[in-house]
């Protein structure tokens, strides 16, 4: 039976396309969700998309965060639904309280768009099963709030836990602290991610085919999930 796999839409998404076709890609169903309707509608894992949701009025993500459907992600995902927060959705995680710390303006000031490598640390959750640890990918990073920030206590947390998915390398584009590209909660079920994997699933359009290893890597997950 064909995964199904949410991607939800905010008022001001605009990587949710983009989202969608990369789970197509992977092999899974794209169910596209409304952030009006509190019902995710029988999916197995759902991807937060990138772009300005609600205009990022306030702070990014923090509208978003009390949208109807993030109730019930938060719920299923402290049940174990697997879910990637992209940019924008990684910034909503956080305000959600489902990710700890906080995406804040880019140490330079300056919009970043350029591709990046990353060092993938964390291999264990459900979105990141497929690579291996210390792989190097390259991946579209775009962003003007991109800088994850957190008090050294949770730093330390997140170091010692083996939660730090994924790192810059080869140069910070937005300051982030201990060059922090991703994050996991301890379940590894959730994880949130700067950069977009969405943009790095086909030849045609993207710096690599990297990106794909975190749609197929929820796949594996949900086929050695229990029932």
């Amino acid at each position: 039976m064909t995964a199904r796999v949410g991607v939800v839409t905010f008022p001001g998404s605009l990587d949710d396309g983009d989202a969608a076709r990369a789970v197509r890609i992977a092999g899974a169903e794209p169910v596209r969700l409304w952030h009006g309707d509190p019902d995710l509608h029988g999916v197995d894992a759902v991807v937060l998309p990138g772009g300005f949701s609600y205009g990022d009025y306030l702070r990014c993500g923090a509208i978003a965060r009390f949208a109807p459907v993030m109730g019930t992600i938060v719920d299923a995902a402290r049940g174990g639904l697997p879910v990637l927060g992209i940019c924008n959705g990684f910034q909503i995680l956080c305000e959600a309280h489902l990710l700890p710390g906080a995406l804040t303006r880019n140490q330079h000031l300056h919009f970043r768009n350029r591709d990046q490598v990353l060092r993938i640390e964390a291999v264990g959750t459900a979105w990141t099963n497929a690579f291996q640890p210390g792989q190097e990918v390259l991946i579209p990073v775009k962003n003007g709030e991109g800088c994850y920030v957190a008090d050294p206590a949770t730093l330390d947390r997140l170091e010692a836990e083996g939660r730090v998915v994924a790192r810059y390398a080869g140069g910070n584009p937005n300051g982030s602290q201990r060059d922090i590209a991703a994050i996991t909660n301890e379940a590894g079920n959730v994880v949130g991610i700067m950069p977009h994997p969405e943009h790095a699933v086909e030849a045609l359009t993207g710096p690599s085919l990297d990106g794909l290893g975190f749609f197929t890597s929820v796949l594996k997950h949900l086929v050695g999930a229990p029932a």
